[in-house]
């Protein structure tokens, strides 16, 4: 076989073995994807797979094309340069450093590739504290609304719970209203669940939720 011929089986063996960063690219920009509709990183709210998908994409392509060769070089050099001044001689029969590079930056890709996987899963998981709080506060509103119109002891309210609805005016900081009977006027209340006990105020603005927060 002639040097040439050596050259090009031991550049495509070493190819072979570095044959992961488009698979990975494929599977995990998909995981991705999932992961941003399932778990999204800055809100409550789902995000479209579509749109989460061409996210991990973009995030990845500039992973893929541009954070990874970077890192290959730098440490390509560096590997190379401690090996000079250890005096290291190549070794007959070792890979083309063409070879090398191509599958040390396809390592590179594939691991930046699934260290993202992990930031976006550890971004979406760190959200959904938040998510459960803001449950558990809507929960809050709700008993004590419940609460009020018992208290009230106003069958009008008592029977138009069904009407009730809340909205968001800060962390912690709600306005539920209450239909009357003739579905123009609202029994309002202020209530701020970061406060223990939970505080609740009447509300003198008898507007329904959607004209008050216009």
């Amino acid at each position: 076989m002639s040097p040439s011929e050596r050259f090009w089986t031991s550049r495509l063996r070493w190819r072979l073995h570095g044959a992961w960063q488009w698979p990975a690219f494929a599977v995990l920009t998909l995981v991705d994807g999932l992961v941003l509709d399932w778990l999204p990183p800055l809100g409550a709210a789902r995000m479209d797979l579509i749109l989460g998908v061409l996210i991990a994409t973009f995030a990845n392509l500039f992973l893929v094309g541009a954070i990874a060769p970077f890192l290959t070089k730098r440490l390509s050099v560096r590997r190379e340069a401690v090996l000079a001044g250890a005096g290291v001689p190549r070794a007959e029969g070792s890979p083309p450093p063409e070879a090398e590079r191509e599958v040390l930056q396809d390592r590179v890709a594939t691991a930046l590739l699934v260290a993202g996987l992990v930031a976006v899963l550890v971004s979406g998981l760190a959200n959904r504290p938040l998510t459960v709080s803001e449950t558990e506060a809507t929960e809050e509103v709700g008993r004590e609304l419940r609460n009020y119109a018992l208290r009230a002891e106003s069958e009008e309210l008592t029977r138009n719970l069904e009407t009730a609805n809340t909205i968001r005016l800060s962390d912690g900081y709600f306005r539920a209203c209450i239909a009357r009977d003739d579905r123009r006027r609202y029994v309002c209340l202020l209530i701020d669940t970061d406060k223990d006990p939970t505080e609740v105020r009447r509300d003198r603005d008898a507007r329904p939720n959607s004209a008050f927060a216009r």
